[in-house]
């Protein structure tokens, strides 16, 4: 009698290869930033969808769409009549415009292009975790979906943060570093997710990377406690700006 709820961020490794409601969850989100190739980042524009089974729907907050009919003969009528409906819950359109973009993504790949998506990443994320896999720690194993978590621990020996400093030396290679420290089960976690859209060439040069790192951190440690070395800015005080941030920003002196 429990009810399986999916994390939508799974949706990049199974995309047209296997349905959720078929595996048995009643209630699934969907990461259209992830997935469906919208925007993210700077704290928005998030979007998202929810979907349940048909059992779920009459709770579903209100007012809904009704389709009736189907193909160039199909009507859409709002229905307020929800019983069992919690109400309305936000803005019914929210940020459509977001949405817009994800229902272009998706009619633009098609059945098979969804599932080339996925293929692709899996694909990409396992190739990647197989270069790494000599110089660093892989908890879970090197096979995987479409990402892989794995554990700087073994540089440990010569750096006390290892996975911080290396993500802060991944910039002067040209690289946005991964996720550290998540999950927090993981020691020193990097969680790196190459998606379907990085080409083997770019993996390769990602993964030479890594491993010059890993090679740094034995010869001179000093090098990664340092960097970024060609950014404009290096380190960051974070427990400052965690502890006293600045909230207001002016691009000029505001005239008298």
């Amino acid at each position: 009698g429990g009810l399986l709820y999916m994390d939508g961020a799974n949706m990049n490794a199974i995309l047209g290869v296997v349905k959720p409601g078929e595996m048995g969850f009643d209630v699934q989100h969907y990461n259209l930033h992830k997935t469906m190739s919208t925007p993210h980042g700077g704290g928005g524009p998030g979007c998202g969808a929810v979907t349940v089974k048909e059992f779920l729907a009459p709770f579903l907050p209100g007012p809904v769409i009704v389709k009736e009919g189907e193909g160039e003969s199909a009507t859409y009528r709002w229905e307020h009549d929800l019983p069992l409906s919690i109400g309305k819950v936000h803005g019914f359109y929210g940020n459509w415009g977001i949405a817009a973009r994800a229902y272009a993504y998706i009619s633009s790949q098609g059945a098979d292009g969804l599932r080339d998506v996925s293929e692709t990443a899996v694909l990409n994320a396992n190739y990647l975790a197989s270069l790494l896999q000599e110089k660093f720690h892989f908890p879970y194993g090197a096979r995987c979906m479409h990402e892989f978590v794995l554990s700087a621990e073994k540089q440990k020996a010569h750096i006390p943060k290892p996975a911080l400093e290396i993500a802060k030396r991944l910039m002067d290679f040209g690289f946005y570093p991964p996720t550290i420290y998540f999950p927090l089960i993981v020691n020193e976690a990097m969680m790196i997710e190459p998606t379907e859209t990085e080409t083997p060439e770019k993996l390769r040069q990602f993964a030479v990377a890594m491993l010059q790192i890993a090679h740094e951190a034995e010869m001179n440690p000093d090098l990664l406690r340092e960097a970024p070395h060609g950014t404009p800015v290096g380190r960051l005080d974070e427990v400052g700006a965690a502890r006293d941030p600045i909230l207001a920003y002016r691009c000029c002196p505001v005239p008298e």
